[in-house]
């Protein structure tokens, strides 16, 4: 894959930024009353938020791993 260095390392970048900053989003998302019922059971709220985090995070690492692979070939 050939892509300039400067893509490469934006991409690079972006990857990590997602798996920095969303572990941290969903830490918070679970301290949220909303998370959890009244009888301690997951809310629709925690659970599309797992949802989206988890995306998220598949997608940065994807988007690490391609601007890795750019930069190595």
């Amino acid at each position: 894959m050939e892509l300039p260095v400067f893509a490469s390392l934006v991409l690079i970048i972006a990857g990590v930024w997602s798996l920095v900053v969303w572990p941290q989003f969903l830490r918070r998302v679970m301290k949220d009353p909303r998370a959890r019922n009244s009888a301690g059971k997951a809310t629709k709220f925690l659970t599309v938020h797992v949802v989206l985090v988890s995306i998220s995070m598949v997608l940065g690492a994807a988007t690490a791993v391609i601007g890795i692979m750019a930069m190595a070939g």
